[in-house]
C-alpha cells in the first residue's frame, strides 16, 4: 500500500509540474522602430526575430513610427517578417505616429497589423533614386516600371495577409494616406488599440499563418519584454542618418585637409580618417549621388590648390561653389526622410567654407612672411665693404665677415645690398647715394 501511495504522489507531482509548464505565461518581445528605415534597421529586425525565437517568445511586437526609407531595406524587412518562424505584430504607435512610404509595406507584411488612435498610414508612392536619365521619355518609362513593380509587390503582400489590395495599390500609385479608423474600416489593418496591453487582449486566440502552418496566439496574462536597442545598432542607425553621414564626411575631409596643409599635427589626421571611414559606411546605406561626392572632393582640391597657387581667391571661390552644389546634390531623392535638412546643410557649408578659408589665409600669410634666418633673410640686407671688391672682396653683414663679389668695383667703406647668396659667397651691388 505504501508503495502505491508513493507512486500516486509522484504521479500527481509530475502532472502538476506539466500543468504548471503548460500554464506558463506567454512572453512577447517588443522592439521600437522610430526613424528612417535603412539597412541597419532591416538587420535589427531580423536579429530581433532570431532572438525572440531563441527566447521561446510567443511573438514579436514592432512599435512603428517611420516617415519611410530605403526600398531595399524595406524589402529585407518584409522578407524577414513573411518568413518569420513566430508571429510578428506591427503596431503603429504611439498616437501621432505614422507608417508612411516604406512603413506601409512593413505594416502589411505583419501577421497582425494594428494602429493606435491618432495615427496614419499611407503615401507609399515610390521615388526614383540616382543620377537621372538622359531623356524625359526614358525617365517616365523608368518611373512607370518602378511604380508598377511597387504596386504589384504591395498587392501580393496584402493578398497574403488577407488585407485590402485595392487600398495598398492606391497608396502606391496615388500616395493615398488614411487614419487608423479608416484603415480598420477598409481592412488595411486588423486592429485599432490605445496601447500594447489592450492590443494583446484583443488578439487572444487569434489564428495566424506562419510558414510552418497555422498557430493560435495566446496572449492572456502575457509578459511584455521591452527590448532596448544595443549601442551597436544605435551607432549604426545614427551614422546612416543623411545629416550625420554628411557632417562626418565634412569633418573627415577637413581633418585630412588640415593634416596635409600642416604636416605633423597628427590629431586632425586621425580624427579626419575615422570620420571619413564612418561617413563612407553611412553613405553606403543611403541613396547617394556620386556627382555630389565628386563636387565636394573637387572643392577640397581647389582649396588645397589655393595654398600652392596664388589665384587671388579665385580657387577659394570655386571651392565654396563646388562644396555648395555638391552638398545639394549629395542625396538625389525626392524622399524627404532621405534628404539633407537645410537646417544642417546651410550652417555646415558656412562653417566648412569658413574653416578652409581661415586655414588657407594662415598658410598664405606664413608663406609671404619675411624670413628671419637662412639665406633668404640675407637677400636685400645692407652690408659694409671691409675690403675693396674688384671681382672679389669682403663685406661685414650681421656680425660676420663674408666673401663678396660684384659686377662693378666697389671701394672699402661703401654700403652695399645683398642681391643673391651663392653658397658661402654673397653677390652684392653698391647702394648709390642720392644727390642733394
Amino acid at each position: 500500500m505504501k508503495k502505491i501511495k508513493y507512486a500516486l504522489i509522484v504521479i500527481f507531482i509530475f502532472i502538476g509540474f506539466l500543468a504548471g509548464a503548460q500554464d506558463k505565461d506567454p512572453v512577447f518581445d517588443v522592439v521600437t522602430i522610430d526613424g528612417v528605415i535603412t539597412s541597419p534597421t532591416a538587420k535589427y529586425i531580423a536579429k530581433s526575430i532570431e532572438e525572440a525565437q531563441k527566447d521561446n517568445a510567443e511573438g514579436l511586437i514592432i512599435l512603428l513610427d517611420t516617415p519611410g526609407g530605403m526600398d531595399t531595406a524595406m524589402r529585407d524587412i518584409a522578407k524577414s517578417i513573411l518568413n518569420s518562424p513566430l508571429p510578428v505584430i506591427v503596431y503603429v504607435f504611439p498616437s501621432g505616429a505614422r507608417a508612411a512610404s516604406a512603413g506601409v509595406i512593413v505594416t502589411q507584411a505583419a501577421h497582425i497589423a494594428a494602429m493606435a488612435p491618432g495615427t496614419n498610414i499611407g503615401a507609399a508612392h515610390p521615388v526614383s533614386i540616382g543620377l537621372g536619365s538622359s531623356s524625359e521619355d526614358k525617365d517616365k518609362t523608368m518611373s512607370k516600371k518602378i511604380e508598377n513593380d511597387a504596386a504589384a509587390y504591395a498587392r501580393s503582400i496584402a493578398k497574403t495577409r488577407g488585407r485590402s489590395e485595392v487600398w495598398v495599390e492606391k497608396a502606391v500609385r496615388k500616395s493615398e494616406s488614411i487614419t487608423a479608423e479608416e484603415a480598420l474600416k477598409l481592412k488595411v489593418v486588423d486592429y485599432v488599440a490605445p496601447d500594447v496591453e489592450k492590443l494583446l487582449a484583443a488578439i487572444d486566440q487569434k489564428e495566424v499563418n506562419l510558414v510552418s502552418g497555422k498557430v493560435r496566439l495566446k496572449t492572456k496574462n502575457a509578459i511584455i519584454n521591452n527590448k532596448k536597442k544595443g549601442a551597436r545598432h544605435g551607432i549604426l542607425s545614427a551614422i546612416s542618418d543623411p545629416n550625420i553621414a554628411y557632417l562626418l564626411l565634412l569633418i573627415g575631409l577637413a581633418g585630412l585637409y588640415f593634416e596635409l596643409s600642416t604636416p605633423g599635427a597628427i590629431l586632425p589626421g586621425v580624427i579626419g580618417g575615422i570620420s571619413l571611414l564612418l561617413a563612407f559606411f553611412g553613405l553606403s546605406t543611403l541613396p547617394v549621388n556620386y556627382t555630389g561626392i565628386l563636387l565636394i572632393l573637387f572643392g577640397i582640391i581647389l582649396f588645397i590648390a589655393e595654398i600652392k597657387v596664388m589665384s587671388h581667391g579665385m580657387l577659394t571661390v570655386g571651392g565654396v561653389i563646388s562644396l555648395v552644389f555638391g552638398s545639394l546634390l549629395l542625396f538625389d531623392t525626392p524622399e524627404p526622410a532621405l534628404r539633407l535638412s537645410l537646417q544642417v546643410l546651410v550652417p555646415a557649408v558656412v562653417v566648412a567654407s569658413g574653416f578652409f578659408i581661415v586655414v588657407i589665409w594662415l598658410a598664405v600669410k606664413a608663406q609671404l612672411r619675411k624670413h628671419f634666418s637662412g639665406a633668404e633673410a640675407m637677400i636685400g640686407s645692407e652690408a659694409e665693404v671691409m675690403k675693396d671688391i674688384d671681382n672679389e672682396g669682403e663685406v661685414f653683414l650681421m656680425g660676420e665677415y663674408w666673401k663678396a663679389t660684384s659686377n662693378n668695383p666697389i671701394k672699402k667703406g661703401a654700403k652695399v645690398k645683398v642681391v643673391k647668396v651663392e653658397g658661402l659667397k654673397l653677390v652684392v651691388e653698391e647702394i648709390k647715394k642720392s644727390r642733394e
